[in-house]
């Protein structure tokens, strides 16, 4: 199993918006350059954000996007969910689901601890949380330079 692109340019997307003071707005364009994304899927992707209720839009020349949220309000459960839609493992894990063989099937009880263990892990950190900790790296990185 793999994330998809989408979802790394908006985990991405997400880190550097978090990484900005508070309440700054910055440009798709500029967003899309400096993390190597192309620009029209990058606008797609901040829709499919905006529409989960991490980003905000604004239009016009003083437009771009910023986080709705506290960066220590949003997690990247929170940003796969958005992208990929609600996280399944298989069909028999999925919300409303009956399925026909639940009773004498060995495997979905496995398949749901390991969906349970992989939902806390993308839970456990914040966005500030990893900007803190990309902080930290980047200046252990500039230490070993000098």
């Amino acid at each position: 199993m793999q994330i998809t692109r989408q979802t790394e340019y908006a985990i991405r997307t997400m880190l550097e918006l978090a990484a900005r003071p508070a309440g700054d707005v910055m440009q798709v364009k500029i967003i899309s350059e400096r993390q190597g994304i192309p620009v029209e899927f990058l606008k797609k992707t901040v829709q499919l954000l905006a529409l989960a209720g991490l980003v905000n839009t604004r239009r016009g020349t003083q437009g771009g996007i910023m986080l709705a949220r506290v960066p220590e309000d949003i997690t990247i459960a929170d940003i796969v969910k958005a992208i990929e839609g609600p996280i399944a493992f298989n069909i028999c894990l999925e919300p409303g689901y009956t399925c026909p063989n639940r009773t004498t099937c060995p495997v979905s009880p496995v398949l749901a601890r390991a969906q349970g263990a992989f939902l806390q892990e993308l839970k456990r950190e914040s966005l500030a949380d990893l900007v803190e900790k990309t902080a930290l790296m980047k200046s252990m990185e500039d230490d070993f330079n000098e």
